[in-house]
């Protein structure tokens, strides 16, 4: 063993040192480099960590008000058909009430135009009776002379008029 220690020219004294200064920078470089870098590196995977749970928390979150919001999409287009198709029957609805008014309108209108036209018609034949009495009664006179007294002409007259 000395012949090795000879041949490569190996010193105790230099590898106690080494040694130590060995230890020293290493306690040195733990205390002051090691340590606080794991920290950081500690925290920074705390961080890091953090905010995948953020993101996924974040991720349901925007899932979760996706699916209310499609929802509320789904029931205000019901709602809003049901609206509208509600609508349209109340359209027809009054549509077909305000046929039947004009259709009874128009029915009332055509029933007092047959009463005014019934009613003008008989004015028209009691004036045509009268005419006619006044022009027989004329022609009778005229015929007969001025003979016929007051108490024929109102007989006659009644007679025309029962005619």
């Amino acid at each position: 063993m000395e012949s090795i220690i000879n041949a490569f020219h190996i010193d105790y004294k230099i590898i106690l040192a080494q040694m130590l200064n060995f230890g020293i920078v290493f306690v040195v470089l733990y205390f002051y480099a090691i340590k606080p870098l794991g920290k950081i590196m500690k925290e920074r995977g705390d961080k890091i960590e953090k905010g995948v749970k953020d993101a996924k928390t974040n991720a349901e979150i925007l899932d979760k008000s996706k699916a209310e919001y499609e929802e509320i999409l789904i029931k205000a287009k019901s709602e809003a058909d049901k609206i509208f198709q509600e609508g349209k029957k109340e359209a027809q609805t009054k549509k077909t009430a305000m046929l039947e008014e004009a259709k009874n309108e128009v029915a009332l209108i055509i029933e007092n135009g047959k009463k005014t036209l019934e009613a003008d018609k008989t004015k028209m034949v009691e004036e045509a009776k009268k005419e006619i009495v006044t022009l027989v009664i004329s022609a009778t006179k005229k015929l007969l002379g001025e003979k016929i007294d007051g108490s024929l002409n109102e007989k006659t007259i009644k007679e025309f008029n029962n005619l």
